[in-house]
């Protein structure tokens, strides 16, 4: 793409036209093979900043200025050793893939979200001692006899 921005006449605005050619076609011109129509977006939202533009204009030498510095330092940061703080970074990235990972849950679907506004809803209820988790399974027993025992009375 630099050599691209280096050769040909670089427009705002549209994919080509008289005047030029958007950086996209320039790169592609020069060997690059790309389809990255967000970097299209991005530089024409870049170089309009909203204005209402009806037909394709030249990019400014400012505007050429930004792009050619933001290629050059992302080619930078390819070449050079990382720094602690982007090793760092980098480190805790793949942990919070890692941890995203682990929490996928098989089965049903998480419906926390869903059915949080309901009074006393939970997945599980939290058992602070053993003997605590034991009531709570006898209870869940007797209300479970109780059920069946109402559906087999004859009405």
């Amino acid at each position: 793409m630099l050599h691209g921005l280096r050769t040909n006449e670089i427009i705002v605005g549209a994919y080509s036209s008289d005047g030029g050619i958007c950086p996209m076609l320039a790169a592609h011109r020069a060997g690059g093979r790309t389809s990255m129509i967000s970097f299209a977006k991005a530089w024409d939202r870049f170089a309009l900043a909203g204005a209402r533009v009806t037909k394709p204009r030249r990019a400014t030498v400012r505007e050429l200025r930004v792009l050619v510095t933001h290629l050059e330092a992302s080619l930078l940061e390819d070449e050079l050793p990382q720094t602690e703080l982007a090793a760092a970074i980098e480190s805790h990235k793949r942990l919070v893939a890692q941890r995203q990972r682990e929490r996928e849950r098989p089965g049903d679907p998480d419906r926390t979200r869903e059915l949080r506004v309901r009074s006393g809803w939970a997945w599980t209820r939290v058992a602070r001692s053993y003997s605590e988790y034991e009531r709570a399974l006898e209870w869940i027993e007797r209300e479970r006899a109780a059920l069946e025992q109402r559906e087999h009375q004859p009405a």
